[in-house]
């Protein structure tokens, strides 16, 4: 089922969300909405919050990145490695390498916004996989900062936060429309009240 994603402005992007376990009711079908809703939202990546719930759960599939990237022999952002569609629950960072780089970044809370963000190359994450099994993995490129991207989600923070505080001042009003609904972004949404 297609959700209605949550806009910029609404508090449960701002809030730090809670761990679950697997007693958390009708987890698999949550997670097969949040496919649903990420595909047809056409995103990369669907944190919890931005369908109004307040929990450690992040969706991401970077393959089909990877395959146009290899199509177009473009795959100098994955750093070598290939892309991926996991599930992540209970997600902790355990450590930031790499030098930072800067890339264009969006947000289906944000539609038609795009900043450019530095972000470290390098990651290691923790975190229970959609069966709660544990997982460790250390990723690079592109998988990573889309990783910190949704990551930044269940932690109460967005994209933006990562521009400097000028740069947000001279978007203000665009951020203002998106609050106020005075956007169009091709899927449902849901605006702050």
């Amino acid at each position: 089922m297609i959700l209605p994603v949550v806009a910029y402005g609404h508090p449960v992007l701002r809030q730090l969300c809670a761990d679950i376990d697997s007693s958390y009711p009708e987890i698999q079908t949550l997670i097969a909405n949040m496919w649903d809703t990420m595909y047809h939202s056409h995103g990369m990546g669907l944190a919890a919050p931005q369908i109004n719930k307040p929990i450690r759960l992040f969706v991401i599939d970077t393959a089909q990145v990877y395959e146009r990237a290899e199509e177009d022999e473009d795959l100098e952002q994955f750093e070598g490695e290939k892309g991926f569609k996991k599930v992540y629950i209970n997600a902790r960072i355990t450590s930031l390498t790499g030098s930072k780089w800067s890339c264009e970044e969006g947000c289906l809370s944000l539609p038609g916004f795009r900043e450019e963000v530095s972000r470290e190359s390098t990651i290691t994450i923790e975190y229970l996989d959609e069966h709660f099994q544990p997982q460790t993995e250390t990723h690079k490129g592109l998988n990573a900062r889309v990783i910190l991207h949704e990551y930044d989600h269940i932690e109460g923070k967005l994209f933006i936060d990562h521009i400097s505080p000028f740069k947000r001042k001279l978007l203000k009003k665009k951020l203002d429309d998106i609050t106020a609904g005075r956007v169009k972004a091709g899927y449902r949404m849901i605006f702050q009240k």
